[in-house]
């Protein structure tokens, strides 16, 4: 079966970045059909659709967030990678990485399997 572990620090300062990675295994993140996604959920609030990276290669962002958001993969080791820069108080989140059927404005409708996701605070 698919499955999915995200890895990165447990708190974030403000300025820096915020770095995160998703191991996948029983699937490879080079398949041309599927899109890995980063999705967050701040305290309080509903589930966000980040961005994602399609098997082929192609990224995808969230307009609110493209401007600093960055998503990377290493194909050797299966992994896909989450880069915030600049994070604020605001950003405080559980973050989840996740595999899409498909990616339209961010919906988080296809999703088919993610994480257990990591609570990363942000110190003020």
């Amino acid at each position: 079966q698919v499955q999915l572990q995200e890895s990165g620090p447990g708190l974030v300062k403000p300025s820096q970045t915020l770095s995160l990675t998703c191991t996948v295994s029983g699937a490879s993140i080079t398949a041309n059909n599927y899109y890995w996604s980063w999705i967050r959920q701040p305290p309080g609030k509903g589930l966000e659709c980040m961005g994602a990276i399609r098997g082929s290669g192609s990224t995808y962002y969230s307009p609110s967030l493209k401007s600093r958001t960055s998503i990377s993969r290493d194909t050797s080791k299966n992994q896909f990678t989450l880069q915030l820069t600049s994070v604020t108080p605001e950003d405080p989140a559980v973050y989840y990485c996740a595999r899409m059927a498909y990616y339209r404005g961010g919906s988080l409708g296809s999703l088919e399997y993610w994480g257990k996701g990591t609570l990363v605070p942000v110190s003020s």
